[in-house]
């Protein structure tokens, strides 16, 4: 039996604030696992180069002289780590293991056969995250844009974003789960031919679970496994919304047909002017964006978020 090794991935943007608290997360976050970390820098322009260097010399860092996103910064780490490995933890840099948290995850993997672990999270105050995701459907968007995320989640399996308490309490296989945290086992990842570069930031972990069901790699929650999120700011951010509603559409577009995609770009596109109607300003910055053609066409990038960026 081979003997497993983990190569942990972590992609950074401008994160020399909160990069010590994962790097001091690690050793007990990892435990008694085989592990080697891959630092990648997307052309940060704070010290996070200086303090990966300092902080984890031991390290495999990764500067890249330009921003192309969280997608290939991840492609990026496991093509840098020749060595042979069994699974890849992928984390953001905002993220704390908990004790233990990477030893669950692989075992979740093994255990179930799965290609894709993810932890139960929390917030920064100790508060569950709404981490578990069912796939997008017109109905879901539907029940998002009349009900909201939230209420819609706590109807059955109405919501897209699972938010009952009982779905967090144990074990089970799930359609897709927010990025921060990820153990991919390395035949899943080889085989759905890494992540999408196209992406740039926001939708990327959606379509490499997608691709990877489809192989026959699924999903598998493990609340054995923790860890702390302190999130980044999409919700409150008129330069990352608008960014995160498009490639929502375009990651529906891309595996559904013409008629059910446009109207699926149609709910969100009246999910967004309702908002607006209320004076939401990124909801105001998503419907500028939502209804330009030529940006809704363009492919994303650091254009597209102003001084925001990818990790």
């Amino acid at each position: 039996m081979q003997r497993e090794r983990v190569l942990v991935v972590c992609v950074l943007f401008n994160s020399a604030d909160v990069l010590p608290s994962l790097l001091a997360s690690l050793p007990a976050g990892l435990k008694t696992l085989d592990w080697h970390l891959v630092l990648v820098d997307n052309a940060s322009q704070d010290d996070s180069v200086e303090t990966a260097r300092e902080m984890a010399p031991e390290a495999t860092l990764v500067e890249c002289l330009s921003n192309r996103g969280y997608a290939a910064g991840i492609n990026a780490g496991v093509a840098a780590h020749r060595d042979e490995h069994t699974a890849v933890l992928v984390l953001n840099p905002d993220v704390r293991l908990e004790p233990g948290c990477g030893p669950a995850l692989l075992a979740a993997l093994r255990e179930t056969g799965a290609g894709i672990a993810v932890p139960l999270l929390r917030d920064g105050g100790g508060n569950l995250l709404h981490s578990i995701r069912r796939d997008p459907t017109l109905l879901r968007q539907a029940a998002d844009t009349v009900l909201g995320a939230r209420n819609a989640g706590r109807i059955g399996a109405l919501g897209e974003v699972v938010a009952t308490p009982s779905s967090y309490r144990s074990r089970h296989t799930v359609d897709w789960a927010e990025g921060a945290a990820l153990m991919i086992d390395a035949g899943c990842l080889r085989a759905a031919g890494g992540w999408d570069e196209s992406y740039f930031l926001y939708s990327e972990e959606t379509d490499f679970a997608l691709r990877a069901r489809a192989l026959g790699y699924p999903v598998v929650y493990e609340p054995a496994a923790e860890a702390v999120h302190l999130r980044g700011g999409s919700a409150t951010n008129p330069l990352l919304w608008p960014l995160l509603c498009r490639n929502r559409v375009r990651g529906y577009r891309q595996h559904h047909g013409r008629a059910a995609s446009a109207l699926y770009y149609a709910l969100v596109v009246l999910r967004e002017a309702s908002r607006a109607a209320l004076g939401k300003p990124t909801s105001r910055a998503a419907l500028r964006f939502l209804l330009n053609p030529r940006l809704m066409r363009q492919q994303p990038g650091p254009w597209s978020i102003g001084a925001g960026g990818a990790a």
